[in-house]
């Protein structure tokens, strides 16, 4: 399988239909989003083409192949206006073996996981991306944000396809890549 990891789109239609185009284009199967879908957030500007209708007309329609997860910016009339669950603080995604933690950041993330052992511990949040490895941990991905990026970084989302995480700038950049290890299998 090969996923897009977006997180923070905040209500931006443009940003949203961007990252939908290099789904698309990348050929993904599926699309992991990791919090703060519609609602841009009393701490945020007002996203450029912020429009909660269109972004629902967008992703409904990809129900089926969407897994997401909470962020802080989410809510239950969110989750009215949408076809797949966003609701779940985190949720647990076994793909090939491998144990990935999905959640958005504000509750969960890597200084504080629930229980449980990870190979990868996929956020967002902070608006910031990342792709670091904790010692004798799992792999730690911060998607940053398609709408407000901070720390002077562009637009990013990641890939993940065969124990592998890609960063990319919402243009098409790659940022940086790291393998998935084999933590979860190892714990004896």
């Amino acid at each position: 399988m090969k996923y897009l990891l977006v997180s923070d789109i905040h209500g931006s239609l443009p940003r949203l239909l961007r990252a939908l185009d290099f789904y698309r284009e990348q050929r993904c199967d599926m699309l992991l989003l990791l919090g703060d879908i519609i609602n841009y957030g009393p701490r945020n500007g007002v996203p450029e083409g912020l429009d909660a209708q269109g972004i629902v007309a967008a992703l409904n329609p990809l129900a089926d192949d969407i897994v997401a997860v909470r962020g802080n910016c989410d809510s239950e009339v969110d989750q009215m206006l949408l076809d797949f669950p966003i609701l779940n603080d985190y949720t647990l995604l076994v793909d090939e073996g491998r144990r990935i933690l999905l959640t958005h950041g504000h509750v969960y993330h890597k200084d504080h996981l629930p229980r449980g052992h990870y190979d990868a511990v996929i956020t967002g949040h902070t608006h910031l991306w990342e792709l670091t490895c904790l010692p004798d941990g799992p792999l730690c991905c911060n998607t940053g944000s398609v709408t407000f990026p901070k720390g002077g970084n562009p637009p990013t989302l990641g890939i993940m396809e065969h124990g592998v995480i890609t960063m990319f700038t919402l243009d098409g950049e790659l940022l940086a890549s790291a393998t998935i290890p084999d933590v979860s299998r190892d714990r004896g």
